[in-house]
C-alpha cells in the first residue's frame, strides 16, 4: 500500500500547499522518501505531529485510516493533517486487526494453539530483517 505514493504526489501539495510539510513512512517508494521532508515509523510520524507547533501543516503518506484519526486528534490543536494522495492508499490487512481478533489469538496461544501462523521463506525471512533494521535506524 506504500508503493502507491509517488513522486508525483509530493510535487502536487507542495504546488497547492505552500509550506506543507511532507511525512511518509519508510516503506513508500524510494523516490516518494527522498522528496519528503520526514521519514519515519508510524511512532516518529504521530511524534512529529505532536511536536509540531500550532498551525502547522501535514502531507502523511501512510495508511488513510491513520491519516484520519490523525487529522481528527489534531485538528483541535491547530494543526492540519491531510493525507498525501486522497486516492485511497487503505491498507485492508491493518483495517481487519480488533481488539477481538486479538483477543481470539491471545486466548488461542495461552491454551497452546497457534492459529494464522505464517510461514516465510528463509531468503524473504533475511531481507524482511534488513528492511525492519533500516526502519528501526531511521528513528530518531
Amino acid at each position: 500500500m506504500h508503493q502507491r505514493f509517488l513522486p508525483e504526489h509530493i510535487d502536487r501539495v507542495r504546488r497547492e500547499e505552500p509550506g506543507m510539510q511532507v511525512i511518509v513512512h519508510p516503506e513508500c517508494r524510494w523516490e516518494v522518501c527522498q522528496k519528503a521532508d520526514d521519514v519515519g515509523s508510524t511512532e516518529h510520524i504521530i511524534q512529529a505531529i505532536e511536536r509540531a507547533p500550532e498551525g502547522s501543516s501535514f502531507a502523511v503518506g501512510t495508511e488513510i485510516h491513520l491519516v484520519n484519526r490523525l487529522a481528527k486528534r489534531f485538528d483541535p490543536l491547530g494543526k492540519r493533517v491531510i493525507t498525501l494522495d486522497d486516492s485511497g492508499c487503505l491498507c485492508t490487512t491493518m483495517y481487519r486487526i480488533s481488539p477481538q481478533h486479538l483477543a481470539w489469538a491471545l486466548e488461542n496461544l495461552v491454551d497452546g494453539r497457534v492459529v494464522n501462523r505464517i510461514k516465510v521463506d528463509d531468503d524473504v525471512k533475511q531481507w524482511a530483517r534488513v528492511a525492519l533494521d533500516r526502519m528501526l535506524e531511521i528513528r530518531i
